[in-house]
């Protein structure tokens, strides 16, 4: 196979056109992707410590969707226990309204007594947020996982502050408790409202056990609320640490457009100069060439 040689001259300025096409192809590549760590053939330390960066943000994101759930989660929960207090206010002013009202007026009273009892018990059991509902149950538990690192996490207890009947209230768990039983259990010499007469030391003391409660839902609210501002405070924490950690990722991989763009124009013009060197030294050997024609 005959290999044709090639000058000192012309090969020197072909490989530097060879050269500064390679660096346009690359400048070309990182102006149509934005990157100049693009693979670890580019740069391996800098592509792994930005992948590292990257793949510690992914994970955060997904912490940030359950911190994002989990702040839904407690202000059903928190919406559902102020809720509940206007209930109990409610009820209380019934009771308050009774100790003045005639036996017929008690028996109306009593009906509506009863009415709002159970309509607490339902708005307690319609708080739920994806199948989890923390007021019904004291079994109940939300987790609210941080970091997939640590064991970083908000663990929120479910408490009982369902109504059932309208007599008997007691504290149980931090939670609240409605017993089952009749009025006469309060006071036995009566056993409904419009039998109460002129006594009112009953409807005193279903008011007095009414504030506790309303004591303890008001307590359960700042709880609730206190873990709400929680959770936000660190899902502002997460976003901002999962943008900084993007950020650091994108310094070792992005490339500076502008910079990028002025090596463009300086390497086509370098690419113009070498075929115009190549084109000389091209015309040198041609001019060796004409001394034998002569």
């Amino acid at each position: 196979m005959l290999n044709i040689k090639l000058s000192s001259a012309i090969r020197s300025n072909l490989l530097a056109l060879q050269d500064t096409a390679s660096l346009v192809a690359r400048t070309q590549g990182r102006l149509s992707t934005g990157l100049k760590v693009g693979s670890a053939i580019d740069d391996a330390v800098a592509f792994f410590q930005a992948k590292s960066l990257s793949d510690r943000a992914g994970d955060l994101t997904s912490k940030k969707d359950g911190i994002d759930q989990g702040i839904s989660s407690l202000t059903v929960s928190l919406n559902a226990v102020q809720s509940l207090e206007d209930v109990f206010n409610q009820m209380k002013g019934i009771l308050l309204s009774a100790k003045s009202s005639t036996a017929t007026e008690r028996t109306d009273l009593q009906t509506q007594f009863e009415e709002l009892s159970k309509q607490a018990d339902l708005l307690v059991n319609d708080a739920s947020y994806q199948g989890l509902n923390l007021l019904n149950a004291t079994s109940t538990q939300l987790k609210v996982s941080f970091s997939e690192k640590s064991a970083s996490l908000l663990q929120v207890d479910g408490s009982n502050v369902q109504v059932s009947g309208f007599t008997e209230f007691s504290g149980i768990s931090g939670g609240i408790s409605f017993g089952t039983a009749a009025l006469d259990q309060l006071s036995t010499a009566y056993t409904a409202f419009d039998q109460v007469s002129n006594f009112v030391s009953a409807f005193d003391s279903i008011i007095d056990r009414l504030d506790s409660a309303i004591t303890t839902i008001r307590s359960k609210a700042k709880g609730l609320g206190s873990n709400v501002s929680l959770l936000k405070t660190r899902l502002d924490f997460t976003n901002d640490y999962v943008n900084t950690l993007t950020g650091g990722s994108d310094k070792l991989t992005l490339a500076d457009l502008n910079e990028e763009g002025a090596n463009l124009v300086a390497l086509q013009t370098r690419q113009q100069l070498a075929t115009q060197a190549l084109a000389f030294a091209g015309q040198s050997e041609q001019a060796v060439l004409q001394l034998f024609s002569h």
